[in-house]
């Protein structure tokens, strides 16, 4: 269980405290409820272009990392989808720290062209480096814009396009900022050997000035529903045939959506889930397998990726695949319990972790609730036997799958 305290300033910034006198240290964690979900089609890789820029110094702060690193501090930050998520970790008493860099980058970015060209040269490299200079690369660029057709998340957070950032100007990237950053569009978590009274003092102190600002949030047109069976072929510098599958699945916000959790590990957890059981021990059609949903708030998607074992047939493996999927009607509640079990003891280790406490309290109020972050394992044990064989009678089907098969260069057909 966290224990917490909220307020919400007058611009709109909604504030989480969560005291944990054990260590004196504090977790200073602040998401902006922008991703690239929030990106126009001819305008992608912003939100983590941002990730990058907000690194390069605020109006009156020309250095972020330097006063942060003077007192003992560290940071870091991500971008999904969905958010875009920073995070600080000092010493307690060097927590107004945290609040002076922070809102200060809230304000306003000291911005210049050499800067922005510098970092659109950086995420550009990146792009190339996760997904177009390794093997398997652009397997997800592929699989998404396979699954998705209409909503946002048919490209990655760093962009469908290096085009995009290339051509990113100044103009682009302040609109961006005053549309998304701002003090109504954040959820601050303050968590550690804190007080309520303190950290009060200081939001408003540091925050409270900053005025909220008109959003650029636009309607999300929702992924329908898919109605046949999706399939691509593509061939690369590779050692091994691997086939990629997308399954439409509820959103993170439904209350379903937490079987598909406990299916993704009876399917894939360990070396005993069925999977890899089935396909790499017994079997050995599969050097390797894993499955996993996305944690997504809009209705998203499980993967199910593996490489085939040399000699072995792509048809040998997805028949394999299948048979884990209908087995799946013969989980019996043991095993449904063991699944529920494994999973509470990894969220109550999970708990352990002070950013982790922060980040789960941030991130279910962005859900709706940050009630949520107490209500996991509830979620996780109120699944049925009924409710997993259902969800995978009805959600593991070929209509409702999408499938990459990503063959060596010399492999020419999937039936050799």
């Amino acid at each position: 269980m966290i224990n917490y305290e909220t307020f919400t300033l007058t611009n709109g910034l909604k504030v989480i405290v969560h005291q944990d006198k054990n260590i004196p240290k504090v977790v200073f964690n602040i998401l902006y409820r922008v991703g690239s979900k929030d990106e126009e089609s001819s305008r992608t890789g912003f939100a983590h272009l941002f990730e990058h820029l907000m690194f390069r110094g605020s109006k009156n702060i020309p250095k972020y990392d330097t006063p942060l690193q003077r007192v003992g501090g560290q940071n870091n930050a991500f971008t999904s989808a969905d958010v875009t998520n920073y995070y600080l970790n000092l010493p307690a008493n060097q927590l107004e720290t945290a609040f002076w860099l922070e809102s200060d980058r809230m304000l306003e970015l000291g911005l210049t062209e050499e800067k922005l060209e510098t970092e659109k040269e950086v995420v550009i490299n990146e792009y190339k480096q996760r997904y177009l200079n390794q093997p398997y690369g652009d397997a997800q660029l592929r699989m998404r814009e396979m699954a998705f057709k209409v909503h946002p998340y048919r490209w990655t957070p760093i962009g469908q396009k290096m085009s995009h950032i290339a051509q990113a100007t100044m103009e682009d990237v302040k609109d961006f900022f005053y549309g998304y950053y701002a003090p109504n569009n954040a959820t601050l978590v303050v968590a550690g050997d804190v007080e309520m009274d303190q950290v009060h003092r200081l939001t408003e102190k540091w925050f409270g000035p900053i005025p909220n600002r008109t959003l650029k949030k636009h309607p999300i047109d929702q992924e329908p529903a898919q109605e046949a069976a999706r399939q691509d072929t593509c061939h690369g510098p590779v050692p091994h045939p691997a086939v990629y599958k997308m399954y439409h699945i509820p959103a993170h916000t439904d209350p379903h959506y937490y079987t598909f959790e406990i299916i993704a590990a009876l399917l894939a957890s360990g070396t005993n889930s069925r999977l890899y059981q089935k396909l790499v021990k017994q079997q050995k059609v599969a050097m390797s397998v894993s499955a996993f949903s996305w944690q997504l708030h809009d209705p998203g998607v499980m993967s199910i990726d593996g490489h085939v074992a040399e000699g072995h047939s792509i048809a040998a493996y997805e028949t394999a695949v299948q048979e884990t999927l209908n087995e799946l009607q013969n989980t019996t509640e043991a095993d449904l319990q063991r699944m529920k079990n494994k999973l509470e003891a990894g969220h109550v280790m999970e708990q352990t972790s002070l950013f982790q406490k922060a980040l789960n309290l941030a991130f279910s109020d962005t859900l709706g609730d940050v009630r949520l972050a107490n209500e996991v394992v509830n979620r996780f044990h109120n699944v049925t036997l009924n409710q997993v064989k259902e969800a995978a009678a009805t959600y593991f089907v070929p209509n409702n799958a999408s499938t990459l098969y990503y063959l060596p260069e010399q492999r020419q057909s999937l039936n050799v």
